[in-house]
């Protein structure tokens, strides 16, 4: 296994080394790697697009991006979509390692030319070495530029350049007359802000008054519209009212219409069912009718029971005398013989 070692130096002025795997190390690279292509992958994307002024030759050397077609982007997701269900797909159909049979397993082993030590865990190590601390720096002297040339002196005497009096005299009239002119640009400008003001208040005023006189034809026209909507719905109240009454007219005539014939019928239907009666009548059909019914029956039955009797008496009484009869013609022929 091949290792790499690193040394940091604190600010106290103490090296660190350190050592790790140089496969985690390879491992970092390729985390490093994948990071950046992540973010060449989603970059800065007002940068890309960013609108390049200027000569034209700019434009073949730095390359823009244009703004990208939604049916392209949604093509590429379908793309990107199909890739990865095939993927699946062949990973749920990839030959798998079958299992291992009774009191055996199955262990990772590797196949390359080189060995290395796979582990989670990876061995550093710390050494430290103490140096001289850092001694202060000097304060950085001022930079004085070395002297060029020769220094050379001459003597003037009083009035040999200019007379004062004489020259100071064009100065003063400038001075004087800017001064002046200053003054009056002032006082200009304090007039024109007068009358500004002066403009404005009396705007200020007449929008005042136009803005009195809109809102009180607003109010007007507020109560113009409430005294409307409120005449509106006294009518409809009164049209309702009409129409209650209307129809409260309707239902009354109908109702006497329906009833004229509804309640010799009602008292037709009662008189047929028993409702209303005669009590003489009622208690004769109740009462009398049942009871004559009754005597009557008794007295049928008694005559069917009497007539029966009878008939069976006939009966009787000529089979006896039948019989004697048979018995008196028997007697005679036995006799003779």
């Amino acid at each position: 296994m091949a290792f790499t070692s690193h040394n940091h130096r604190d600010p106290s002025g103490t090296y660190t080394f350190s050592s790790r795997p140089r496969a985690v190390e390879n491992r970092s690279k390729y985390s490093e790697t994948s990071t950046e292509e992540t973010k060449r992958h989603y970059g800065n994307i007002m940068y890309d697009r960013r609108v390049v002024r200027g000569n034209t030759y700019a434009k073949h050397i730095i390359p823009t991006t244009a703004q990208p077609d939604p049916s392209e982007i949604r093509r590429q997701q379908a793309n990107r979509r199909r890739a990865i269900a095939r993927k699946q797909a062949r990973e749920q159909f990839r030959p798998n390692t079958p299992e291992a049979l009774e009191g055996r397993k199955h262990t990772d082993v590797q196949t390359e030319l080189y060995l290395e030590e796979l582990s989670n865990i990876i061995a550093t190590t710390d050494i430290e070495c103490q140096t001289d601390p850092f001694l202060d720096r000097p304060a950085t002297p001022l930079f004085i530029p070395a002297k060029s040339g020769k220094d050379v002196e001459t003597q003037i005497e009083e009035g040999e350049l200019f007379d004062f009096d004489v020259e100071v005299q064009p100065v003063l009239e400038v001075l004087v007359g800017k001064t002046i002119e200053q003054s009056l640009l002032e006082v200009m400008e304090e007039e024109e802000l007068a009358c500004l003001k002066a403009q404005q208040r009396a705007f200020e005023e007449l929008r005042n008054n136009e803005l009195a006189e809109v809102q009180r034809l607003q109010e007007m026209e507020r109560r113009h519209n409430e005294e409307k909507e409120r005449r509106i719905a006294q009518q409809r109240e009164v049209l309702r009212k009409e129409k209650e009454i209307a129809e409260k007219i309707a239902a009354r005539a109908y109702t006497q219409q329906y009833l004229a014939g509804l309640l010799p019928a009602v008292f037709t239907s009662l008189r047929s069912h028993g409702y209303f009666y005669n009590p003489v009548e009622k208690d004769i059909e109740t009462n009398f009718f049942p009871w004559l019914m009754n005597e009557v029956n008794n007295r049928v039955e008694r005559r069917y029971t009497a007539r029966e009797i009878l008939d069976t008496m006939i009966y009787d009484v000529t089979q006896k005398r039948l019989e004697r009869f048979n018995e008196e013609e028997t007697q005679p022929e036995k006799s003779d013989s």
